[in-house]
């Protein structure tokens, strides 16, 4: 018969090998549980670089998407009063952006419908790029090559005030088309296009200074500021031709008489 004190002994070292099988059992169930998780943030991990080269794969990269689209149902802001009863708009086109841009462009075209000029008048949002030149993405707009090269060629007085003027690098004055640009800060305003109006680059000028002065707001939305600056412009406004805008600038270098534009 066995003992008060043997069974008295016993008792702890079955109690201590039962807490170590429970304390082995936990540590393997916490090591299975960890490898586990693991497994499933991998697997997340790389779920998620699949999920992000699936653009690549589709070739659908937001870069890739059109940036602009246009809007068919947003009604005309601007227009351009007419010189003469052969003076007519080919097209109003009105593009917007995602990220709040418009761009309102009107074109001319010739008698064969190749496009003569061009206004966009540009209302930035928060896909304007502070960094970019402001000259950059001129050339196409004028028909050209994006890489272009392009020129200063003077300054025209508008009701907008001095207008800069481009030309291509190199080309020939008399036969050159002429781009144009002005930019506002307050309000975020883009003013640009080109001309190849005139057989002469004072013909030229004349007829792009003529466009401006009879470009006019018809409506300003929400923007109080844009209707103050079409409304200050009225006020210098001034007829077509070279002796409605007396203060003409006509060579490249001169473009430095009246400070930044």
């Amino acid at each position: 018969m066995q003992s008060p004190e043997a069974s008295t002994a016993v008792s702890p070292t079955q109690i201590q090998l039962t807490l170590l099988a429970v304390a082995d059992e936990i540590v393997g169930t916490l090591a299975h549980l960890v490898a586990y998780v693991g497994a499933l943030a991998l697997f997340a991990i790389l779920a998620l670089a699949g999920l992000g080269q699936l653009p690549d794969l589709r070739g659908d990269r937001p870069a890739d998407r059109p940036s602009w689209s246009t809007a068919d149902r947003s009604h005309p802001a601007f227009a351009v009063s007419r010189n003469d009863s052969s003076d007519k708009t080919a097209s109003y086109t009105i593009f917007r952006h995602a990220e709040g841009g418009r761009r309102d462009v009107l074109r001319w075209t010739d008698t064969a419908d190749k496009p003569v000029a061009e206004l966009e008048i540009y209302r930035q949002g928060a896909e304007f790029d502070v960094t970019r030149p402001a000259a950059a993405g001129l050339a196409a707009q004028m028909g050209l090559g994006a890489a272009t090269p392009l020129e200063q060629a003077g300054l025209i007085d508008t009701k907008f005030g001095p207008v800069a003027l481009f030309r291509p690098v190199g080309a020939e004055a008399t036969r050159a088309c002429l781009g144009y640009l002005k930019r506002y800060e307050e309000p975020a305003l883009q003013i640009s296009g080109f001309s190849c109006q005139g057989d002469t680059l004072p013909a030229r000028r004349t007829a792009i200074a003529c466009t401006l002065n009879r470009l006019t707001l018809l409506a300003s939305g929400n923007e109080p500021r844009l209707a103050e600056l079409f409304a200050r412009a009225e006020l210098r406004r001034r007829g077509c031709g070279l002796e409605g805008s007396p203060d003409w600038l006509l060579g490249a270098a001169n473009a430095q008489l009246r400070g930044a534009l």
